[in-house]
This record gives structure tokens, C-alpha cells and sequence, in this order.
């Protein structure tokens, strides 16, 4: 029997670039999966999903607003476990707050992000070891004017303190950049960074950054769900470098919890594989 076989669980942005991943890596493992989109209809966010294997027996498209309060209410409804995908601080509140109202809901799981650790203001020398007790300060980001950080610290300081008032069992994932093939058709922001740098039409910014594969991202994501010794925070980050090393193929050390939860693909391997889906779309 498959780990997921009789499993329901609910994916909330399905179509995009983590959660399509997660939803394949579901129905592969044998769940159902109730996946929500803007719009069920809309083909060109849609036909990727349902063409996976398992798509027609076990996927079911719902159209949920995250910003709606009780969008999610019949979405959730008989699920054993919830999966946020790049929520805001308004749509992770929404979320689970339908997540309350479902006794089977046994376990939700948040992508949140390295934004939400690394930002306090703490020097990034040679000694330092950045793991899942950093938390981004919000004051130091937006004196800095670093929103996407700000906001996605916010959200997440959102989730445990309302996870902690109503007693729900959370999991926070926070991948660093995610690379890898995209399934659907369109370009999300991570991946389009690799395209411009390969066609250059962006230079190389004097910048290190915390790279991982989407598919160790949802892989996690699935293993935090169905371990029962899962519990808090748990930092993705294959490799730290450069941007101009990255593409040629002293790095700041990291260590995490995540080696429990999932094994890295190598940067060489998620570059490739990334480049080469780009081709095979016709980006280039």
C-alpha cells in the first residue's frame, strides 16, 4: 500500500511552481488531492496538473480565494492535512482558520522561506551557523526596506501565534532559492533569475545566495506531513554560493534539521535539469 493510499490532503496554489511539484510528488505517492487555483477553467494553469498520473482518479481543482475569509472551509473539509504554499499573512490566517474547523485535519504544513530567518542584522562572517532558531527581525527589514522578507516574516510570526491560540500542529518550511524544472508552462521568479543569467540579459550581482531544488522542497514538505516526529521549522538549502559560481560550477556555513527530512540534489544536477525544461519549453 502507498504511504498516501486513502490520504486526502489540500495543496492551496497548486499551479505554481513548488506546489505543481508537491501535487505530482501526492498523487505518485497514491493521495487524493484537493488542489485550489484561481480559476479551475483556465487551462493553461490547469492542464499540467491534470495530466499527471493518478490526475484523473484523484485530483479535484477547487477555486478558493486565499484572501476570502471561509474560501477554504469546503476545500479543507475531510482533508488529513493542509499544505500553504507561498501564503501571505492574510491568506495563512484564512487557511487555517478553516483548518480549525476540521477535526480531521491532523497536521498543516507552510512554505515560508529563508527571508524569514536570515534578516536580523546579524553579521554573515566565517563562524556564524544559520539553523532554524534564527528568526528575521520585521524592524531591521523594513529599515532596510526588505518587504518580500518583512512580509513573509510576518506571516509566518502570524501562523505560530495563531497555531499556538488554537492549538493546531504546524510545520514551517523554509527553502532558500528554489531552482529545478518547472512543470507548468509559465515563468516564476526564481527560475526566470537562471534564464536571464544564461541569455544575459542580467549581469551577475555581487550577491550569495542559498540555493535548493524544488523537488527536495516538496519532497519535504510530504515527509513533514507524514512524519509524526516532524515538528517545528526546518531550514532547505542545498548549497550556498555565489551567483557567478553557480553557473560555472569560503561559503557561508549552514547547518539544518532538513538532512532528517530530505536528501539534497546537487546544484550541478538542479541547474542542468533547470536549463534543460527551459529548452524544452522554448524560453530560449
Amino acid at each position: 500500500m502507498s504511504c498516501g493510499e486513502s490520504k486526502v490532503v489540500c495543496v492551496t496554489g497548486a499551479s505554481g511552481f513548488i506546489a505543481s511539484w508537491l501535487v505530482k510528488l501526492l498523487l505518485q505517492r497514491g493521495y487524493t488531492v484537493k488542489a485550489t487555483v484561481r480559476d479551475p477553467n483556465d487551462q493553461k494553469k490547469t492542464e499540467h496538473l491534470l495530466s499527471f498520473d493518478g490526475a484523473k482518479e484523484r485530483l479535484h481543482l477547487f477555486k478558493a480565494d486565499l484572501l476570502e475569509e471561509g474560501s477554504f472551509d469546503p476545500v479543507v473539509d475531510g482533508c488529513e492535512g493542509a499544505e500553504l504554499i507561498e501564503p501571505a499573512l492574510k491568506g495563512t490566517l484564512n487557511v487555517l482558520g478553516s483548518c480549525v474547523k476540521v477535526q480531521s485535519i491532523k497536521r498543516v504544513v507552510i512554505t515560508s522561506s529563508m527571508a524569514a530567518v536570515r534578516f536580523n542584522g546579524k553579521p554573515l562572517t566565517a563562524d556564524v551557523i544559520i539553523n532554524e532558531s534564527w528568526f528575521s527581525d520585521p524592524a531591521f527589514c523594513e529599515k532596510e526596506k526588505l518587504w518580500y522578507m518583512l512580509s513573509k516574516t510576518l506571516a509566518e510570526e502570524a501562523a505560530w501565534k495563531f497555531a499556538k491560540e488554537k492549538g493546531i500542529d504546524i510545520i514551517t518550511i523554509n527553502p532558500g532559492w528554489v531552482i529545478g524544472p518547472p512543470l507548468q508552462p509559465t515563468l516564476n521568479l526564481t527560475v526566470e533569475l537562471v534564464l536571464k543569467l544564461v541569455n544575459g540579459t542580467e549581469k551577475f550581482p555581487n550577491d550569495t545566495y542559498r540555493f535548493v531544488d524544488v523537488r527536495d522542497v516538496a519532497n519535504a514538505h510530504i515527509l513533514a506531513f507524514e512524519n509524526p516526529s516532524a515538528s517545528g521549522r526546518y531550514c532547505l538549502v542545498g548549497s550556498v554560493k555565489h551567483r557567478s559560481e553557480s553557473l560555472f560550477l569560503t561559503d557561508v556555513k549552514m547547518t539544518s534539521l532538513s538532512h532528517q527530512l530530505t536528501r539534497h540534489t546537487p546544484l550541478e544536477v538542479s541547474l542542468k535539469d533547470t536549463v534543460e525544461s527551459l529548452k524544452d519549453k522554448n524560453f530560449f
